[in-house]
């Protein structure tokens, strides 16, 4: 029978804990589906906003949206309905959120 060293031992379940981050990792940096589709109804999936009075978010600054989405839900900025879905996110959600329309190729 092969002896295995602690050093041995400890780099391979290093690597098994690293291959399973890495794996887990594209699902946590992306939002809920339904925080998607409710930033959607106003802003577009697309990330362009079908109404004049609603901003477009679509490659928007990532930092920019984060930071505006933490001002509503602090209340630093004021807008009824975007303080309701600020407060009802994470801040987890809402960077998620801030990644997946900067992302968007701007229109």
């Amino acid at each position: 029978m092969r002896r295995v060293s602690h050093r041995q031992t400890t780099a391979r379940g290093l690597a098994i804990l690293l291959a399973l981050a890495a794996a887990a990792a594209p699902a946590l940096a992306e939002p809920r589906r339904s925080a998607v589709e409710d930033c959607a109804a106003c802003h577009g999936l697309d990330g362009i906003a079908r109404d004049t009075e609603v901003p477009h978010l679509a490659g928007q600054n990532e930092r920019y949206l984060f930071n505006q989405m933490m001002a509503f839900r602090t209340g630093k900025r004021v807008h009824k309905e975007m303080r309701y879905m600020a407060r009802h996110m994470s801040v987890e959600e809402i960077a998620a959120l801030a990644a997946y329309y900067a992302a968007l190729p701007p229109r």
